[in-house]
């Protein structure tokens, strides 16, 4: 029998702050000994969404470390969220201290990362959820650990 308690790995990113229009890298999910991730963005404080788009987290992958070999996941490699799309959009300033919503990674690559960008004026702290799953061997830890991009 596989419960959840034994089989699930959950990773807390460091809060970002989100200034502008400038990306926003989490550090690394590893998922080595997993095969099953979901990637969720929770909003500190938002004083400002920006402008009418907000802001947006999307995922990026590779097979090293090295912030440099990160792309985009191709829509092939994601799993929609509840609203159909594979990318968490925040427009709303009163959208303070909640999980805005969450993208399944179904890529092959070993890290990922979230990159959370705004638009003009926004301001905000953000931070990433992990939930790793189907592990190799359970039971696994519950609270797992992110890697630094070199």
């Amino acid at each position: 029998m596989r419960d959840m308690i034994s089989n699930v790995q959950v990773i807390r990113g460091a809060v970002q702050t989100l200034s502008g229009v400038t990306p926003n890298n989490s550090a690394l999910i590893d998922r080595r000994g997993f095969d099953a991730l979901t990637v969720y963005l929770e909003t500190g404080t938002v004083t400002d969404a920006g402008t009418a788009d907000g802001f947006t987290m999307k995922l990026q992958h590779s097979d090293t470390t090295d912030a440099s070999d990160f792309v985009d996941v191709p829509t092939a490699g994601l799993l929609a969220n509840s609203d159909g799309g594979t990318t968490v959009a925040v427009t709303v300033d009163a959208t303070n201290g909640v999980i805005a919503g969450g993208v399944g990674y179904v890529g092959g690559k070993r890290y990922v990362r979230a990159v959370v960008t705004g638009t003009t004026g926004t301001n905000a702290t953000v931070q990433a959820l992990a939930a790793l799953g189907k592990p190799h061997r359970a039971p696994v830890a519950t609270v797992g650990a992110t890697t630094a991009a070199t």
